[in-house]
């Protein structure tokens, strides 16, 4: 257990490299090759769950290079969560990136990049300290360049210079933030305390700062307005792509950062004493009206579902900036949430694409009496993302609502109300068209995408049922246990 972190970074960060020595043309061994590797990825991670649900945590150095600077991981609750989480999902992003690159070029580059993304994922994951977390950010972004640019477009280069800038800018706060924390703080390893104690009061005004800086860090690539603008652009990328940017791999390490400077730097002692959450709330909140205004102008599919992603990510920093357990129970339970709900729909978006060549609304119309069960499943994590009982987003919902109240906020309360309601405005139209509106489209014939992406599809939307459900035995047990922890 004790090496777990290191064998959930190195098998696919080797797993990347033997896919890269596997010849173009050998698509079965390559496509087999990399959901093995996923797999055997979430099968190392997954035993680190019952561990830490029995209060265990387990820390492993493994470069040492001063006495307050080190590469560490950790086997801890968030981190594990995380973890998990981006392992499971990366094993049916892995599957249905077989069904949809089969028609596709650059097979071979596609899924060495898409599997060593996964191994900076769980770096980012199992970080004990600031240091370690920086080097496996910056990787991620690196690696995940390629994937952006992979059509190798005008477009797609052009939205690939925008990502990798905004990557940069965000490195370089983080890096920035990491250099003073390391000047003002007692180490930089992450402790529910906090790192600062007794110098606090004599460095108030530096860390009120740099936690402006430090969050819009991380901000970036949580898409926290006006630092949104590489994601929309992002969606050139192929389908199996933008579904792993939205549900774990970049849009969620940067809410991860966001939850690690508040809580494992900071502290909620520290965070109540600056008084920062509340500038914090006020962005959260411009973010998730605006996104969502934005969402109900767009015509493009994936582009509608970009700006929806902006808008969802600032409900989990919104319930953190509560500073309320219950607040933050719905912002961490829907990390899990949303990250199920959004890959179903752009997996959907993406057998859509496939299948009809249709990539903007006015294009769907009828499209639900050709893909029937694709489109069901779209319907369904819409309503799961509006918030509708009993799938999963109504409770993380429910558990924001409560924070606001909790925290003495009700006007958040009103705020996740709008923008419910600005989610209908931008989901429905879309099912509508699906079936209530004439279009070119017959009745399907055979299965409506290869099973490679039907399948991944369909079980995940069950589990987003099961989520709805069973959430007291699914997501909430770990979530309560990492809350306790931090408001102890």
């Amino acid at each position: 257990m004790l090496i777990s972190p290191f064998w959930a970074i190195l098998v696919p960060a080797c797993g990347g490299g033997l896919i890269a020595l596997v010849k173009e043309h050998q698509a079965r061994a390559r496509n087999a090759l990399a959901v093995i590797i996923a797999l055997i990825t979430f099968l190392i991670v997954a035993p680190a769950l019952p561990v830490v649900l029995q209060g265990e945590t387990i820390t492993w150095t493994a470069v040492q290079i001063t006495q307050g600077l080190s590469i560490s991981f950790s086997v801890e609750p968030l981190g594990v969560l995380f973890a998990v989480l981006a392992s499971l999902l990366w094993v049916f992003a892995a599957v249905y990136a077989t069904g949809y690159m089969g028609h596709e070029y650059h097979c071979r580059r596609f899924f060495t990049f898409y599997i060593l993304a996964l191994s900076a994922t769980m770096g980012v994951a199992f970080s004990a300290n600031l240091f370690t977390m920086y080097l496996f950010y910056e990787y991620l972004a690196l690696i995940t360049y390629p994937l952006v640019i992979h059509a190798q477009t005008r477009e797609a280069y052009a939205a690939g210079t925008k990502y990798i800038i905004y990557c940069f800018v965000s490195g370089a706060m983080v890096f920035l933030t990491m250099f003073i924390f390391g000047g003002i703080g007692e180490s930089l390893t992450f402790s529910t305390a906090g790192i600062f104690g007794s110098v606090l009061e004599s460095h108030a005004l530096t860390l009120w700062i740099m936690f402006f800086i430090a969050v819009m860090g991380f901000g970036v690539k949580a898409a926290i307005m006006p630092l949104h603008s590489w994601l929309p652009s992002a969606m050139v990328a192929p389908t199996p792509v933008s579904a792993l940017l939205h549900a774990v791999a970049i849009v969620k390490t940067g809410i991860f950062g966001i939850l690690r400077v508040m809580f494992y730097l900071y502290g909620v002692e520290a965070l109540q004493y600056l008084g920062v959450t509340n500038i914090l709330a006020a962005i959260v909140v411009l973010t998730i009206i605006i996104a969502s205004v934005l969402a109900i102008r767009q015509e493009k599919l994936k582009s509608r579902l970009a700006y929806s992603t902006i808008g969802q990510l600032g409900y989990i920093t919104l319930g953190a900036a509560m500073l309320s357990p219950y607040g933050l129970t719905g912002g961490i339970v829907h990390i899990i949430n949303h990250a199920f709900l959004k890959i179903v729909l752009f997996f959907c978006a993406g057998a859509i694409i496939t299948q009809t060549g249709a990539k903007y609304l006015d294009q769907l119309n009828g499209i639900g009496k050709r893909m029937p069960y694709t489109m069901f499943f779209f319907s369904l994590a819409s309503i799961g993302l509006i918030g509708v009982l009993p799938l999963a987003g109504y409770v993380s919902k429910l558990y924001l609502l409560g924070g606001s109240i909790e925290s003495g906020l009700p006007i958040l309360g009103f705020v996740l109300l709008t923008s419910a309601i600005l989610n209908s405005i931008y989901y429905f139209p879309i099912i509508i068209r699906a079936y209530f509106s004439e279009g070119s489209y017959s009745a399907p014939q055979g299965l409506e995408s290869p099973p490679a992406m039907f399948i991944p599809t369909a079980v995940l939307t069950v589990m987003c049922f099961v989520f709805g459900f069973y959430a007291q035995h699914t997501t909430l047990p770990l979530v309560n246990l990492i809350v306790a922890s931090i408001f102890q």
